[in-house]
């Protein structure tokens, strides 16, 4: 079978559709053009200037918590020149290309990056996991002079040809590789100008009423490869808040990450919808700006996340215009829209023939403006930028997206080619036909989108074999795809007899077979058990395709992370300690249900609460010998005053007396309440340091240590401060407290608190984050957010979140986590 071209298979029809019928003499209709010209761009600078400028606002901010330590901005420009020197002196220098390849979720990765930058060249990123093929011919392409991986090594590949200097607005900054239709990925170069004013146009969007700050933590979870991972580095670095990588062993799990939010204390997402859609709403409850783009976002996903206390955004935009060319506020209200233009941008709906089509009809989406990227391609620079003479633009990027004009905002209504998006990435379906072609044995072959009863989309790769008498080795053929692509180009694969065409001769996508030919037959009953039968039930819902034997593999049946994690959702229905490790551990049917039965289920063994040992009554009693000095030192320095002043008044010449020098030096120490305060604080941050959110035996080391601190704080008299002190006690313990926080309970030992901006913890509140649970120990975080208010008396358990301007009751008992804006009472609450 000859290869098919199809590069543009479909373009033709949809705007056949769209173009409007117009009979001789009959007018335009009446409505304005679809012209949205946005405001005019900020002003033009770099990267660089940016992170200067920010690390001169908060020089000790963090910048990158990587979570094994945390780095501030000045401490983070630091380590970025040391890099850039290193690059300087192997001869990079403006107008230079760096490829970086570094580990995911490491503070490294950002370093490299931010000292390509500051040396003047331009950075090419490709995901640590890809290929080495990938990771060659993007490197090849974009011409790279040094590759930084593994822990920074440099290796050389070629002679730098840069000039000394820092970068201008003109240079490159980076250059990051889309799927191309022709089966070669294509490299979309991005200016500093146009950075510079994408992160500025969104730094003057989002919150603007409380704008992001060296408070809040941004989360990183995207791959550099995928330009999206651009906006969270600089929603971060621009504003001064702190940057969070997770750990992509964390991000693939994607319903393990919701919890990982709130341990961080992430206040600020950009990710894709599906992703989102797998995490527990509490899981969003610190999340105070959300922003979804890469895919369309469903109505009702868009409803469940905005509520009060949380912006949510949905952004559009190809890598060929920076990252994000418009966006729109999600109130989950009414449709969901694209939006308008960034400040700086220019979007523009026009039918085939170029002119922009009456406000309110379906047209291409077309961008033009400050965010104009480049093809490295000079040829496919100069097809997909050319001008566009009828609004006059010197150059404009045709998005192939139809979308509908509206005054309120765009919206999105499909593809006019066979450019698809799947879990936020762009993928040419020619680019996957391609290596699917390339494969040995294969007469022709096609890729096509599917969706699964679970609403998981999955590529599949449909391919007639030459001989079809031989069969076809599909396990070869798919470690051949995985060596050529990215993973998540890689399909499942699908042997058809022939493939269908339109009158064109084109392939029909739309009528490649779907299910797939087998689907909703059973094994026999004999081999497979029950618990393979229920997971192989699952494993069709989500992949399409059931297991029919017991050593069937996940992976190869076309599964990835994405659908391990909505395999592993189902899966806990049943098995609540399932995770998406149990998944990549154990690919295979039989093996993966074992696991899950060795597991126990639902079925909780009983039990038996262990007393505490006699040895720790004994390590109390000893402990409370130095513990009671500290309290004997405060009625010594009173009783040293007494003798002093009834000698002073000859009442008693035989009583003993010190300098007075002596008793004021004490009570600083010991009754003032700074001195109580450095006494009760310093001790706990000695005794409790290194100590974590979790379970401890009671009686145990854990147990020792907290039991220690908060006697220390009792007797030290740290326990009887009020008024402002109990802030100055709660900040020296390790609290993060808000600006205007008003405090009248004891703040806990532990520190594991935080008062968000203007909150109101009335008196007698317990904060202590812990309780005996029979023979354990429960330490948990609390988190009251900006406004809220906690009634007198209440308690907070460990892990209880507050929304921001929630209230709690009087006498509530608050276990989980309350809404924002919510009222609650009761126990629990």
């Amino acid at each position: 079978m000859a290869v098919i071209d199809e590069s543009h298979a479909l373009i033709d029809e949809p705007r056949a559709l769209i173009d409007p019928l117009l009979a001789p003499g009959e007018e335009e209709p009446a409505a304005p053009p679809a012209l949205f010209p946005g405001h005019g761009a900020h002003t033009e600078r770099t990267l660089m200037d940016v992170l200067g400028e920010t690390a001169r606002r908060h020089p000790n901010a963090p910048a990158v918590d990587d979570g094994t330590a945390a780095l501030g901005y000045r401490a983070l420009l630091a380590e970025v020149e040391r890099v850039r020197l290193r690059l300087v002196e192997a001869g990079l220098g403006v107008g230079d290309r760096v490829g970086i390849r570094v580990p995911s979720g490491t503070a490294d990765l950002y370093v490299g990056i931010l000292a390509v930058l500051a040396a003047g060249a331009a950075y090419v990123p490709v995901d640590a996991e890809d290929p080495d093929e990938r990771a060659e011919l993007v490197f090849s392409e974009a011409e790279v002079s040094v590759v930084l991986g593994d822990g920074l090594e440099m290796t050389v590949r070629a002679e730098p040809h840069g000039g000394p200097g820092r970068p201008g607005p003109g240079d490159d900054a980076w250059i990051i590789f889309t799927s191309g239709s022709t089966g070669k990925p294509k490299g979309v170069a991005v200016t500093h100008r146009s950075a510079a004013a994408f992160v500025d146009a969104e730094a003057g969007l989002f919150l603007a009423d409380e704008p992001m700050g060296p408070g809040d933590r941004v989360l990183a979870g995207l791959s550099v490869a995928f330009d999206a991972s651009c906006e969270e580095m600089w929603l971060a670095w621009r504003s001064g808040a702190c940057l969070v990588p997770a750990p992509r062993s964390l991000v693939r799990t994607g319903v393990d990450l919701g919890p990982w939010l709130v341990e961080q204390e992430i206040t600020v997402v950009s990710t894709v919808p599906t992703l989102a859609a797998l995490w527990p709403v509490e899981a969003l409850d610190d999340v105070r700006l959300l922003i979804f783009g890469g895919e369309a976002c469903p109505p009702e996903l868009a409803e469940r996340m905005a509520v009060e206390g949380r912006e949510v955004w949905n952004t559009y935009g190809p890598t060929e215009a920076t990252v994000v060319a418009c966006a729109a506020q999600l109130t989950g209200e009414g449709p969901v829209r694209i939006g308008l233009p960034l400040d700086g941008w220019e979007l523009a709906v026009v039918n085939a023939r170029g002119e922009a089509v009456p406000m309110g009809e379906v047209g291409e989406l077309v961008i033009g403006g400050v965010g104009l990227a480049r093809y490295l391609d000079p040829a496919k620079d100069a097809e997909k930028y050319a001008p566009l003479p009828s609004l006059g633009w010197p150059r404009a990027y045709r998005s192939g997206d139809l979308v509908r004009a509206e005054e309120e905002g765009l919206l999105f209504v499909g593809r006019a080619d066979e450019q698809i998006k799947l879990g936020g990435r762009r993928i040419e379906l020619g680019e996957v036909d391609s290596a699917l072609q390339a494969l040995p044995g294969v007469a022709g072959a096609a890729a096509a989108v599917r969706t699964t009863k679970a609403g998981h989309q999955l590529l599949v790769g449909y391919v007639v074999p030459e001989d079809t008498g031989t069969g076809f080795d599909q396990a070869d053929a798919l470690e051949r795809l995985r060596q050529a692509l990215p993973a998540a180009l890689v399909p499942l694969l699908a042997v058809v007899a022939t493939l269908p065409t339109r009158t064109s001769g084109k392939v029909d996508r739309a009528a490649l077979p779907w299910p797939l030919p087998g689907i909703g037959t059973d094994a026999p009953a004999d081999e497979l058990t029950e618990t393979e039968s229920w997971l192989a039930e699952l494993w069709g819902e989500v992949l399409g395709t059931p297991a029919s034997r017991p050593d069937a593999d996940f992976f190869a049946a076309g599964g990835g992370s994405l659908a391990a994690a909505q395999l592993v959702s189902r899966i806990r229905d049943r098995y609540p300690s399932g995770s998406v490790s149990d998944i990549y551990q154990n690919p295979r049917l039989g093996a993966l249900a074992r696991t899950l039965e060795e597991s126990g289920g639902e079925t909780a063994a009983p039990r038996t609460v262990r007393p505490v040992a006699r040895r720790t009554g004994v390590a109390q009693t000893l402990l409370m010998l130095p513990l009671l000095t500290v309290a004997g030192l405060r009625w010594g320095v009173a009783a040293a005053a007494v003798f002093n002043a009834l000698n002073l008044v000859g009442a008693a010449p035989y009583a003993p007396t010190v300098s007075w020098w002596w008793i004021l030096l004490g009570w600083l120490f010991c009754v003032s309440p700074p001195g109580r305060i450095a006494i009760a604080a310093g001790g706990a941050r000695l005794l409790l340091r290194g100590l974590k959110p979790g379970t401890y035996p009671r009686g145990g080391g854990v147990h020792l240590r907290l039991w220690t601190a908060e006697r220390l704080a009792e007797l030290s008299g740290a326990t009887g401060l009020s008024g402002s002190w109990l802030t100055h006690y709660a900040r020296a313990l390790g609290v993060r407290v808000g600006d205007d926080v008003d405090l009248h309970a004891l703040p806990p030992v532990t520190g594991m608190l935080k008062l968000g901006k203007g909150s109101a913890v009335e008196p007698e509140v317990d904060l202590s984050g812990h309780w005996l649970d029979g023979d354990r120990l429960r330490i948990g975080r609390i988190r009251i957010g900006a406004g809220a208010t906690v009634g007198a008396r209440s308690t907070l358990f460990p892990g209880a979140r507050i929304g921001k301007r929630a209230e709690i009751a009087p006498g509530s008992g608050v276990t989980g986590a309350v809404p924002a804006g919510r009222r609650w009472a009761g126990v629990p609450a």
